[in-house]
Formats: structure tokens, sequence, C-alpha cells
């Protein structure tokens, strides 16, 4: 019941399941977030031990059932991490209001929806760490962006109110805002022809500032955006 106890969504693939790996090096207990089970297990055989959850992480009623079923395993909850995602490139004009909606609650309300799910268990613990994934598309979007440059943005400003909030009750939070990430999503996105593989973050480098995030050494950041990018 000591080991601390992280929360991630987005944890079938990609930054989120390197975050897992990450975290379960340095001894925490999980709880895996994802549409997907198949691609939860097989983070959860990379990771060694986890709860598997699958959720739409874009219905506030699932993820309060995840993080319900988190405290009933572990009894405690130290870190919540958002990393799920969806970044179609779809111009203005040929944008749905169904697509716009996809991806404004995956990457922002998401991010809402978890944090206020955890905020009781952290204001009762008088502790407690938040790390929402962003993109420096937030503030240079590809053509196509629209709607996750904007969505990244809100979760940059999202993470500052909520640091804030945070703060008297023990509770930082961290944005990070890596560039390109070799994942599968960038990939539909963008051929390794049009954008090679020497200029793409690793998932495991993002996880590395995640983690230290999660563990205290940058928590002088709270509040912060930190930017990622590759240079060579």
């Amino acid at each position: 019941m000591d080991q601390p106890v992280a929360i991630i969504t987005g944890a079938g693939r990609g930054i989120g399941r390197a975050t897992a790996i990450e975290l379960s090096k340095l001894g925490y207990r999980l709880a895996l977030l994802a549409r997907t089970e198949s691609e939860l297990r097989e983070t959860e055989r990379a990771a060694r031990s986890a709860l598997i959850l699958p959720t739409d992480v874009t219905a506030p009623a699932a993820i309060q059932a995840a993080v319900d079923a988190t405290m009933k395993e572990f009894g405690r909850i130290d870190a919540a991490i958002h990393c799920a995602g969806l970044a179609p490139v779809v111009s203005i004009a040929e944008m749905s209001v169904e697509d716009w909606h996809a991806v404004i609650d995956t990457n922002l309300s998401a991010a809402f929806y978890l944090a206020r799910s955890v905020w009781p268990v952290f204001a009762k613990q008088r502790s407690g760490v938040i790390v929402n994934v962003s993109s420096q598309s937030a503030r240079d979007p590809f053509s196509g962006f629209a709607a996750y440059g904007a969505a990244k943005a809100g979760v940059n400003l999202f993470g500052l109110s909520a640091a804030r909030e945070g703060a008297a009750i023990g509770v930082r939070v961290h944005t990070i805002a890596p560039g390109a990430v070799e994942t599968g999503m960038f990939r539909k996105i963008v051929s390794a022809e049009q954008f090679g593989t020497d200029r793409t973050l690793d998932p495991a480098d993002v996880a590395k500032v995640i983690a230290q995030c999660v563990v205290g050494d940058l928590r002088y950041s709270s509040g912060e955006v930190i930017y990622l990018q590759k240079t060579l």
C-alpha cells in the first residue's frame, strides 16, 4: 500500500505506453486506460503488471468509473497522466461538427474529466500530480490542425489554471508539449519520407520528462508548459 499509483490515459500505445513502462521502473502501480483492450494488454506485459481499464476517455462517467475502480484496487492515486490524443488533419471547410467535437473531447475535455475525477482523492490526500500531454501544435499548428491546435492550446491554459487551484491542497499540474514524436498517430499524418525519424522524439524520452514531473524533479514547473523539441 506504500507504493505510489498512477492512472494513465492513452496507455495502449505511444507516449502513454512509454510512460507506463517508465513509471513501472520507478515502482509505481498502474491503472491503464485506453479504448482498445488488446493494446492495453500489450502495455501491461511491457510494464509487468497493471490494472487494465478499457475506457472511452470522452465519456465523463467512464473516466469516473475508471478512477473509482483504481481507488477500489489500490486505495490511492498519486498521479494522473492524460496522454490520449486524436489528431486528424482536416481543413476547416471539410471538418464536420462531429469531427470537431471528437478532437476537442479527446484532447481537452478528457483532461478536465480526469482532473475533476481525481481532484477529491487528491484533496483528501493533500497531494497529487497531474500531467497533461499537449503539443507544439498549440503554438505552431500544421495546416489542417485547427481543432487539434485549439484543443492543445486549451490544455496549456487549463493546466495553468488547475495548478493555481491545486497549490492550496498540494496538487501540482504539469503540461508537456513535445514536437514530432515517433508514434503511430504521427505517422498517420506524416510519412518518414516527409519527416525523417532523425527529426522525431522517442516516446521514451517524453516519458522520462513526464516521470520527472511525477516524482517531483520538475516540481517548480507546475503550471508551466514544458516544450520538447529534438535538435539536429
